[in-house]
């Protein structure tokens, strides 16, 4: 297994820890991780996107999506059925299974839909006006000196 240190972006940057905790967790969980269901991650535009995960065998009932502050759970707990089936070959599995998936600040789920044994998650990333580039205007040193005087009066 290999490990890395991110003692140099601790020296270099300041706020970034969350990052380096997320590659941290992510880098540490990956490789047990299960790939059961499969899952797709879109990018639609610029600030949206769609997670669309194959559901096959489980009704709205059996779904649950939630979101919990920086973090999208997805999970899904099938009743066990009422009449004891026999098979001969069982290839969709509908076993319980849990997904988490670490979303960016300013990230909301807008809605979620399943239809055609997909469960598709629209996302959508939201900057605030305060967050967002503005442009500043530059002025005269006359006007400079003008601002000086409102801002101490």
């Amino acid at each position: 297994m290999r490990t890395y240190d991110f003692s140099p972006l601790y020296r270099a940057t300041v706020g970034f820890d969350r990052v380096a905790d997320m590659l941290d967790r992510v880098l540490t969980q990956d490789a047990g991780q299960s790939t059961y269901p499969p899952y797709n991650i879109e990018k639609l535009d610029e600030n949206s996107y769609r997670i669309s995960v194959a559901v096959a065998g489980f009704s709205d009932a059996d779904l649950n999506v939630e979101q919990r502050e920086h973090q999208l759970v997805i999970s899904a707990k099938r009743e066990k059925d009422e009449d004891a089936r026999t098979y001969l070959h069982r290839g969709i599995a509908t076993r319980a299974f849990e997904k988490r998936f670490q979303l960016a600040d300013h990230v909301r789920v807008t809605q979620a839909v399943a239809e055609h044994g997909m469960l598709h998650i629209d996302l959508v990333r939201e900057v605030p006006e305060a967050l967002k580039p503005r442009r500043i205007e530059i002025g005269t040193s006359g006007t400079r000196a003008i601002e000086a005087d409102t801002v101490e009066a």
